[in-house]
This record gives structure tokens, C-alpha cells and sequence, in this order.
């Protein structure tokens, strides 16, 4: 079953976009549905730190067009604490916020953790239980970003597939590469881009991250964001990836 790539940056609200990435004048209003006409998803951060309102994720869904996600990273309550069994709760206010509100425009959830959290595999494996497949009636995917080596094991890659949850790719020099296996789509976080390279990364290494989407897309849709580094440029390497998937 082949899948969609689709490829993106991190939010749609960063001063030095204004200028360079966005035409002078645009207003701010304007700004995601200007993401929504140049790429083909986007990753909520503001998420991560508080909660929104569910007019707001409506809000978000009608400004952007068919075929466009959002990938909504979960609340720093839910991952960052000592034991991950007993974010019911936590994992319960995130999902029940308003996210359905998104429909056919929510991606996958990205769970991401510390880079100081350690593998334990029973309390993982008890938090991994406690993810809903659906809210609302819309089907949820959800995606894990670990940072820390331990998690470079196979009996998590096991229980990863076992849930259904994609492993996220992490090209970073500081957090290890896991590669998960196949669950039906595929997340990458592309986090290496270069002030002195217009198109934040070179044109051959786009050209590498590109072909290992249409590799991935063999299996189901790829989510593929450009990340920290140089953010200035993320954008720009957004847009030269898509021009390289055409």
C-alpha cells in the first residue's frame, strides 16, 4: 500500500520566516494559510505547553486545504515524569481538548521524551496501553520521539510495533537514529539545518532524505519535518524536499 509523503516545519509563527519564507505585508492571520499553499504539514508545538481550545483546532483545519496535516506533539505532563504508567490522566486531558476538532487534518500525535529518560520496559509498555486509537471517533496515530540510547533495543522497537506506534527518525547530532519498524506510516524530524546553506541543507543531502520518503512511502504515509538547527532556513529545506519528490 503506498502512502503520502508529506513534508513540513515546525509551527507557522516565527519572527525571521516574515520576510524570507512569508511575503512582506503578510499578516499574521494569514501566515498558516500561507503554510497550508507552499507545504503539506506542519508540527504543533503550542501543544506541548498548554492546552487549546477546541475552536482553535477548528479554526486551524478550515485555514489550511484537503490533504494537509497537522502533526500535534502531546503534552510535556504526559511524558516528562518519573513514571509514565500513571499519565492516564494526562494523556486523557490532552486527547479530550479538541484535537477531533482537526478531522481529516490531524496527522499523527508526537510523543516526545526526554533525552534524560531511560527504556523500562514494564513502565513503558504500561504507558504505551494507556494511548487511545481513536477520540472522538476520529483514529489517532501516534508517533515516539526517544532521545536516549537505551531505547535502541529491540524489545522496544517489539513493543513499539506491537502498539501500532511509529518510532520517530531523528537526524540530530546529539539523539540517536532508531529506526522502528513498518506500523503503516512513518515520522521523520529532520534537525540539522545550516545558516550558510540557503536551502538549510544541501541539495545532495535533500536529495538522500527524499529518497528515503518514496522508500518508507512503500509502506504507508511518511511525515517527514524539518526542525530546530538553523530554523531560519527550515521552510526552504521544506520546500526543496517537495520540489525533489515531484
Amino acid at each position: 500500500m503506498a502512502g503520502r509523503i508529506r513534508v513540513g516545519i515546525g509551527g507557522w509563527v516565527y519572527e525571521p520566516w516574515r520576510g524570507s519564507f512569508y511575503p512582506a505585508g503578510l499578516r499574521q492571520k494569514d501566515e498558516l494559510a500561507y503554510v497550508g499553499a507552499h507545504l503539506t504539514a506542519t508540527e504543533v508545538n503550542a501543544t506541548y505547553y498548554s492546552s487549546q481550545k477546541p475552536a482553535t483546532f477548528a479554526g486551524w483545519a478550515k485555514a489550511v486545504p484537503d490533504g494537509f496535516q497537522f502533526a500535534v506533539k502531546a503534552s510535556r505532563y504526559c511524558t516528562n515524569r518519573k513514571l509514565l504508567a500513571q499519565a492516564g490522566e494526562s494523556i486523557a486531558r490532552f486527547t479530550g481538548q479538541g484535537i477531533a476538532e482537526l478531522g481529516d487534518r490531524l496527522g499523527p500525535i508526537l510523543w516526545q521524551f526526554m533525552a534524560t529518560k531511560r527504556f523500562e520496559p514494564d513502565d513503558f509498555g504500561a504507558f504505551l496501553e494507556l494511548l487511545p486509537a481513536s477520540v472522538d471517533g476520529v483514529p489517532l496515530r501516534h508517533a515516539l520521539e526517544v532521545r536516549h540510547g537505551s531505547f535502541d533495543d529491540p524489545a522496544f522497537l517489539a513493543m513499539a510495533r506491537d502498539a501500532g506506534a511509529a518510532v520517530v527518525l531523528a537526524d540530530h547530532e546529539e539523539f540517536p537514529a532508531i529506526t522502528g519498524h513498518d506500523v503503516g506510516f512513518s515520522y521523520m524530524r529532520l534537525m540539522r539545518a545550516q545558516a550558510d546553506e540557503p536551502a538549510g541543507y544541501a541539495a545532495a543531502d535533500i536529495a538522500r532524505w527524499a529518497d528515503r520518503a518514496r522508500a518508507q512511502a512503500r509502506d504507508g504515509d511518511v511525515f517527514s519535518f524539518f526542525i530546530s538547527g538553523a530554523k531560519e532556513r527550515n521552510p526552504a529545506a521544506a520546500q526543496a524536499m517537495i520540489v525533489a519528490l515531484a
